[in-house]
């Protein structure tokens, strides 16, 4: 289940900051790793995790990816989690 999937990509803090940043706009690997105490490699597989639950997507520009958040990935997740706040 996508939701399943989604809830446990944001149950990480790192991935959390990550999904932070990227927020504030498209960022590839090496400026996302700047802001972390991990890994750069460490830093690709939470983005591969926020990938396969639909939060972020990746374009390649030239021999780098830049990455950005999917909106329609968290627009899934606030329809799931609205009908809990519908009266």
């Amino acid at each position: 289940m996508m939701f399943s999937d989604a809830f446990m990509a944001i149950a990480d803090p790192n991935r959390r900051h990550l999904l932070e940043e990227l927020r504030r706009g498209p960022k590839t690997v090496n400026e996302l790793a700047a802001g972390l105490p991990v890994s750069r490699p460490a830093v690709s597989q939470h983005l591969k995790v926020l990938l396969d639950a639909g939060l972020v997507n990746a374009k390649p520009e030239g021999t780098r990816r830049v990455y950005t958040v999917s909106n329609a990935g968290f627009l899934k997740l606030n329809l799931w989690l609205d009908q809990f706040w519908e009266t």
